[in-house]
């Protein structure tokens, strides 16, 4: 049980590591991503206003009607790249500054990131 502990302080120093130097602005809001076993999810956020501008998750009903597997895999991540794309785009997002939560940039993670730029998001 404490290396699961010490795992989850790791990621979390991580992410404020990260978190420090990147800031979310209306014009650039962050694109935070928090990834479980089972699930991922996606928001952006204005810091400078404290708000969340908008978020999709594999748990929402737009994801499940594009993909109905589950929302661990890669293949879901990329899925819900493009999903979260397509939303900013109806926010008027082109640029965000990418916040991957302490997380490599691997696998789920990775997959992700390339959804979005797939739907033409810039970071």
């Amino acid at each position: 049980m404490k290396v699961v502990n010490k795992k989850r302080l790791a990621r979390k120093k991580r992410a404020l590591r990260i978190r420090k130097k990147l800031r979310g602005t209306a014009d650039r809001p962050r694109l935070s991503v928090y990834r479980s076993l089972r699930n991922i999810s996606v928001q952006f956020i204005d810091d400078e206003e404290g708000r969340t501008l908008g978020a999709v998750s594999t748990l929402s009903p737009a994801f499940k009607e594009k993909y109905s597997n589950g929302g661990g895999t890669v293949e879901a991540a990329g899925i819900l790249g493009e999903l979260a794309g397509t939303m900013a785009a109806e926010l008027k997002i082109t640029k965000v500054n990418f916040d991957r939560g302490g997380y490599r940039f691997h696998g789920r993670i990775k997959s992700l990131a390339e959804g979005c730029r797939k739907a033409g998001l810039i970071f």
